[in-house]
């Protein structure tokens, strides 16, 4: 099953209005990632806020059925991009959602915020 990369496309980073950017810190990152995810097989989808305002720049890797994993204080580089994108590949191979943690790319360790179980199947 595939698994999705969602992406705060409003988030900033504390110095964004120093270096008179002309769109916002996840804006630019979103293109990175979406870049990357697009030859993976990975969707990708722009979302307005995630709350995670003080860990800017910030994502959600999830799956229907999966344990989601939200991440965040991201560069916003291309290699940042890279490194979420091998790990939803990852997430996405895995039935759970869970990857053990030796298999993470380099570029997500550190940057996990919280991890959301999956709903309970409705009968």
């Amino acid at each position: 099953m595939t698994s999705w990369i969602t992406i705060c496309a409003g988030c900033k980073r504390a110095d964004w209005g120093e270096r008179g950017m002309d769109k916002t810190d996840g804006e630019a990152f979103a293109e990175l990632i979406e870049a990357a995810a697009q030859t993976a097989g990975i969707n990708t989808r722009r979302v307005t806020c995630t709350m995670g305002c003080e860990r800017a720049c910030n994502v959600i890797v999830q799956g229907a059925g999966k344990i989601s994993y939200s991440l965040g204080m991201f560069d916003a580089t291309p290699s940042d991009a890279q490194a979420i994108v091998d790990y939803a590949i990852m997430h996405s191979e895995s039935e759970t959602g869970q990857v053990p943690f030796r298999q993470w790319p380099i570029g997500v360790k550190g940057h996990f915020v919280s991890r959301h179980i999956p709903l309970p199947e409705q009968n």
